[in-house]
């Protein structure tokens, strides 16, 4: 007998995600942004986002099922992210999951978009390690996750206190006068730049901050030191070396949270480190990470760059193991929660 045909559906900022998986395998995957609306504003307009959603959807749900090859009759229960994310943008996709989910007769799981990002690798790599650490890196989240099992055992360690690390390289970006979005931008500037050109500070070094927020990271304090290092150059009237400085500024990020990852794998005697979030594409994040999970006999999986960004394939990857598990449907009146927490896998 085949396992159950999960449909995934994922709205919680600029992407529309519509996925479809069976077991561990995915059938079909479409993903409609609208990124491009947000260069002129610098940032993401939550209205317009709400009604990008809205035009996207079925176009995208009807994608996504030719894709697959499937009818949407065939589908056993009906995966959403819940949140967190913008409340509009999750609306948006609540309300189309809970209708698809009442006409066809077939159960509605509200899902952790972020604990999301953890489940996705399952549809590349097979099943997630028995324990692991999970190391979410976006624009809105840095947290470090202890996870028994993706569907029901989730606990936080930690998380970013101020900016997230994508939110972080967004700003610097934008400081250094590059396009929008930052990130990308910084990332691909700070490969050509000198790592030890620059030192600038990691957060949570002091002794007392390092006891007391031992899984925790913040980016405020490198972010301002970045700004007053640029400024302080423009007004000299020199060159900024922005290479040198986005590959300083790159290595003190990542250091942080590949050095707090690794620790927390040996803190908790977990033999796994698992990867996800749209920062998880950036490149030294990749490359310090393995060095590191290497030299301390720790197993790393992070999924392919197509995965890393916000997807329906990775609503559907929890909602699967969230049937698989046994976990009891969403209500069908549960609403989206823009601040839902990192240890509620399933809105009920």
């Amino acid at each position: 007998m085949s396992e159950p045909l999960i449909l995934g559906i994922e709205s919680t900022c600029d992407e529309t995600g519509v996925a479809l998986v069976r077991g561990r395998e995915l059938l079909g995957d479409v993903v409609a942004t609208s990124m491009d609306e947000y260069a002129r504003f610098g940032g993401i307009i939550p209205e317009i986002a709400s009604r990008a959603h809205l035009e996207a959807f079925v176009p995208t749900l009807d994608a996504a099922l030719a894709a697959a090859d499937v009818d949407l009759s065939e589908v056993d229960a009906v995966a959403v992210c819940a949140g967190p994310g913008l409340i509009g943008s999750l609306t948006v996709g609540v309300t189309a999951a809970k209708s698809l989910a009442a006409a066809l007769g077939r159960p509605v799981y509200g899902v952790n978009h972020v604990i999301a990002h953890l489940a996705v690798d399952e549809l590349v790599d097979g099943p997630l390690p028995e324990r692991f650490i999970g190391l979410i890196v976006s624009g809105g989240h840095s947290n470090l996750l202890r996870v028994a099992d993706i569907a029901t055992d989730v606990v936080e360690l930690g998380g970013t206190l101020d900016d997230a690390a994508g939110e972080a390289f967004d700003k610097v970006g934008r400081l250094l006068d590059l396009p929008y979005p930052g990130g990308p931008h910084v990332d691909r500037l700070s490969q050509s730049g000198d790592r030890g050109a620059i030192r600038f500070p990691r957060g949570l070094e002091a002794a007392k901050d390092r006891q007391r927020h031992r899984y925790d990271f913040s980016f405020s304090g490198l972010k301002t030191a970045v700004a007053r290092y640029v400024e302080s150059l423009e007004e000299a009237g020199r060159e900024v070396p922005r290479a040198d400085v986005c590959a300083a500024f790159s290595e003190a990020v990542n250091d942080s949270l590949t050095a707090k990852a690794v620790q927390a794998c040996l803190d908790h005697d977990c033999p796994a480190l698992v990867v996800g979030g749209g920062f998880s594409a950036n490149s030294r994040l990749r490359a310090l990470a393995s060095e590191r999970c290497e030299a301390a006999g720790i197993e790393l999986r992070m999924p392919p760059l197509r995965y890393c960004t916000d997807n329906g394939a990775q609503i559907a990857a929890l909602g699967a193991a969230a049937v698989r598990a046994g976990v009891e449907p969403s209500p069908m009146g549960f609403a989206p929660d823009s601040g839902m927490g990192l240890e509620v896998v399933v809105a009920h």
